[in-house]
């Protein structure tokens, strides 16, 4: 026993997740406008992934009890229970948590060896334990597969059969755990069946290496008709003339990656790649040049990708051409990128016929960048949407100067800049304000529209019934009330004095009134209303007090003192947010 007791512990076990079915649409070529939700949503991208292998507690007992354990096991296996001492070793060495509670049984401090041999000679073990384990199983997952009237391994020939057939294939015992899990079905095969199943891939010219890591990843393969979907994927790459010369290496190399596939959803991607007219030619550049297409996400993403082209009115011979320039293995970020550039052209305001403009005329730039966020943008180059809008359909390739990890420098100021500035310089020194002194510097701080803009809707509150110095006096407490348009103003005062009856004068005292959303003011005041109807609130209480407080004090303070105020509010609420 001198070669047993030299036996280590072997590394941790990995398991592998099981794979995931995917789910996508076909959609018809309709453009996309802006704020449309469905586009906004982002696009999900499922990947399986190795689960991160189960970390065992520090072993109670020292590496030299363990190993005299170990090989007392592997005797015992061996020689009283007649396993091939193939099986009778891994299976010892690969099942630390059944080691650890065998020691627990025994006295430890004697002669390991001789104790362990002596306790497995008078309490037999239910085998399936350490055997499940040393095949990538933990004692939680295996639990349910313990077979309830048997406890000697041989007794379960089918299983040790198949077992067996696997192992002489290649298979890595420590994961054929994974293929128990996923399909224990495949144990109970009658003798040479299994063995016929993995024959019928060596027939199509994979290695058994690769075969041997796509079964523990998809074990379904071995059973029902997924491996029908397999082979036919093969079948359509080889028709293509994927395989000839040396491309047959990428493919095993793209299906043995360590990620699962749902091998239908890989095949129906093919199909459709197919359909978009590829001669064989051309198809064969497509799958050679990026494997992604297919083997990513199980082709999720190349549907996701034709979806898009597609609500641009891309014609097929368009998106061959796309496909033909997408960069080398990196699809899933092409098409997160792309998806990023409409969003930022959306929230930029930009025209939804510029957009497809764009989106047509230049793909693979779109795809190509990572940008930064519309909002990050504008802030740094210190400029309206407009000119940006107009600098991008100028010359689209300047989205390469703001993508993600470069520095952006203000853009030098314009005519159109200079005037606008000059305006708004007028404007204060006309109501009043003092040049260059903090409130001067806050008011330019705050306001967003140009001169002539902010003219109009100061223009708008005066011609509202208030004085202009009322106004001025306004836009020094609160400079951004100027920021909202002409329209949004003249709604927020008709609201107020037609429909609640609150002079307009009541605006000097709260101007922030304006600032605040239609929504909000429109619950606000309109639930005050009703509480007013029912006696329950003064008759006159300030905008302030009403608007300015949150939603938790208001429903505190005024809402819930009312037995039906609840129902109320929440009935008005639906109205004014009907989404």
């Amino acid at each position: 026993m001198t070669h047993l007791q030299k036996l280590r512990v072997s590394p941790l076990l990995k398991w592998f997740s099981s794979f995931f079915d995917y789910h996508f649409g076909y959609t018809t070529p309709t453009l996309w406008l802006p704020g449309s939700a469905q586009v906004a949503q982002s696009t999900r991208f499922y990947r399986t992934k190795k689960n991160a292998p189960i970390l065992e507690k520090t072993p109670q007992f020292p590496l030299a009890v363990r190993q005299e354990a170990q090989a007392a096991l592997t005797e015992y296996l061996h020689s009283t229970r007649s396993l091939p001492f193939s099986d009778a070793e891994h299976i010892s060495r690969n099942s630390p948590h059944f080691l650890e509670r065998l020691l627990k049984r025994v006295n430890p401090d004697k002669e390991v060896s001789r104790s362990v041999v002596r306790f497995l000679r008078y309490h037999p073990v239910n085998e399936f334990e350490p055997f499940f384990e040393s095949v990538g199983l933990s004692p939680s997952e295996y639990l349910p597969f313990l077979p309830p009237k048997m406890m000697f391994l041989n007794d379960d020939k089918l299983l040790m059969e198949n077992y067996h057939v696997l192992c002489n294939y290649g298979v890595a015992r420590n994961e054929i755990g994974n293929i128990y899990k996923e399909a224990p079905e495949v144990f109970r095969y009658s003798p040479g069946l299994l063995r016929l199943k993995l024959q019928s891939f060596d027939e199509v010219g994979l290695h058994r290496i690769t075969v041997a890591k796509i079964i523990c990843l998809s074990p379904h393969l071995l059973t029902g008709d997924e491996n029908k979907d397999f082979f036919t994927v093969l079948k359509k790459l080889k028709s293509s003339g994927v395989e000839t010369g040396t491309e047959c290496e990428w493919i095993q190399g793209q299906i043995s990656k360590g990620n699962a596939h749902n091998w239908r959803h890989v095949c129906e991607a093919m199909c459709m790649l197919c359909k978009l007219g590829s001669r064989e030619e051309k198809l064969r550049k497509i799958i050679c040049q990026n494997p992604e297409l297919l083997f990513e996400t199980s082709g999720h993403t190349t549907f996701s990708l034709i979806g898009f082209l597609l609500k641009f009115g891309y014609a097929q011979h368009d998106m061959q051409n796309v496909f033909l320039q997408l960069p080398k293995n990196k699809v899933g970020n092409f098409i997160r990128n792309l998806r990023s550039c409409y969003i930022f052209l959306v929230e930029l305001d930009m025209h939804s016929q510029d957009i497809g403009n764009i989106v047509r005329s230049h793909p693979v730039l779109l795809g190509s960048c990572s940008l930064k966020k519309a909002v990050t943008l504008l802030t740094n180059l210190r400029s309206g949407k407009k000119r940006i809008c107009k600098m991008i359909l100028t010359d689209p390739h300047v989205l390469k100067k703001w993508v993600v990890g470069i520095r952006l420098e203000p853009l030098p100021s314009t005519e159109e800049d200079f005037n606008s500035k000059l305006m708004k310089t007028k404007f204060l020194l006309s109501l009043g304000f003092v040049e260059n002194s903090s409130e001067w510097e806050e008011a330019l701080k705050a306001f967003r529209g140009k001169g002539l803009e902010l003219q109009e809707r100061y223009d708008c509150l005066v011609n509202s019934g208030l004085k202009p110095k009322e106004v001025a006096k306004m836009v020094k407490a609160a400079p951004h009330i100027l920021n909202q348009s002409k329209e949004h103003i003249e709604a927020k005062i008709d609201f107020l004095t037609n429909t609640l009856g609150y002079p307009v004068s009541s605006l000097v005292a709260f101007p922030y009134y304006i600032s605040y959303t239609f929504e909000r003011s429109t619950l606000r005041l309109s639930m005050y209303n009703w509480l007013k109807e029912q006696g329950r609130v003064g008759r006159n209480l300030a905008l302030s007090t009403i608007i300015a407080c949150s939603d938790k004090i208001f429903i505190k303070t005024y809402v819930n003192p009312h037995p039906g105020g609840p129902d109320i509010w929440e009935k008005l609420k639906k109205q004014v947010y009907p989404d």
